[in-house]
């Protein structure tokens, strides 16, 4: 949700930023294969767009500019990670974030785009003692060199933002995010899906904290902006679907819950496969709504496949 946004434009910015010294021919199929890429994740086609990425990579390492090495690099990444492919993902973010730190210095923005993709890859895998000081630093840098309402630090802030969440540090966590909304809302609309992502954010937020009415409203206009502008079998929405059934459980309203918490899987399952690391947060929560419905066997048996999905290697 968060890593689409910083994706596109961070590669934007390195192209506008590297010297023109590739070969043409060369350069010319890096960009092709980049703009494949970015609308095949766009349209939550993963596996397709690190295919195209790995080509793109190739191509930079071998004919192009360190620029262009970091920038395929960065966006490899960022598909592996939404593959689950965390293992492989890792030192790509690393390896990114060191070319551009030795190419432009510590405090350019395109260097705080790496960090602030390290971070969130960090925010996925709990490892927020790592996550946090990355983004913080990411943060510092957008506000110095882009001012206060550029748009990559509207995502560095949600980032940060989200590493105090789920840290449980609500009161830190709460004005970022507004922040955050208000710069996307000024610069894309009120229904623009990163828009809506920061609206399903702060609704996750008051849900934690018990405030069920204002995240009520606002996880359905964040999963209506997503149908609308995404479609009904996008994974982004299915996301969306499977918060607001957290949020029905949590008020015990099972019948709603279950049946939002099921279509969100299927979604998932058809665009992810059955064994992908998302999949387990629709079944715990589906878990968790059947064993509160005295449906102890259902339960456990979803459960146990949670944990066996979690328990792959990546």
């Amino acid at each position: 949700m968060k890593t689409y946004s910083r994706l596109t434009l961070t590669c934007l910015l390195l192209i506008l930023v590297v010297p023109q010294v590739d070969a043409d021919k060369y350069l010319d199929e890096w960009k092709q294969l980049n703009a494949q890429a970015l609308e095949n994740y766009g349209a939550a086609r993963y596996g397709v767009a690190a295919k195209l990425a790995e080509k793109q990579l190739a191509i930079a390492e071998k004919h192009l500019h360190e620029g262009r090495v970091a920038a395929s690099l960065g966006n490899l990444a960022l598909y592996y990670t939404k593959l689950g492919k965390y293992a492989e993902a890792e030192p790509l973010h690393k390896r990114s974030l060191a070319i551009n730190e030795k190419a432009f210095g510590p405090e350019h923005p395109t260097v705080a785009g790496d960090l602030s993709n390290l971070g969130s890859f960090y925010n996925e895998q709990q490892e927020y003692a790592k996550a946090e000081p990355l983004l913080k630093r990411a943060v510092a840098i957008e506000e110095k060199t882009l001012g206060p309402d550029a748009w990559l630090l509207a995502i560095g802030l949600n980032n940060l933002a989200l590493s105090y969440d789920k840290q449980g540090k609500y009161a830190e966590a709460e004005p970022m995010y507004k922040r955050s909304l208000a710069i996307k809302e000024k610069i894309l609309g009120p229904d623009h899906p990163h828009v809506a992502s920061g609206l399903n954010n702060l609704g996750q937020l008051y849900r934690e904290q018990g405030k069920y009415d204002e995240a009520e409203s606002l996880h359905k206009r964040a999963n209506a902006a997503w149908e609308k502008v995404l479609g009904p079998e996008h994974p982004k929405l299915a996301i969306g679907l499977n918060n607001l059934a957290k949020l029905y459980r949590d008020q015990g309203k099972y019948a709603e819950a279950e049946t939002l918490c099921l279509h969100s899987l299927a979604i998932k399952e058809k665009a992810l496969g059955p064994d992908h690391p998302n999949i387990a947060y629709n079944l715990e929560n589906l878990a968790e709504i059947y064993a509160k419905t005295d449906r102890e066997a259902e339960a456990e048996k979803l459960e146990k496949r949670a944990a066996a999905i979690k328990a792959k290697p990546r």
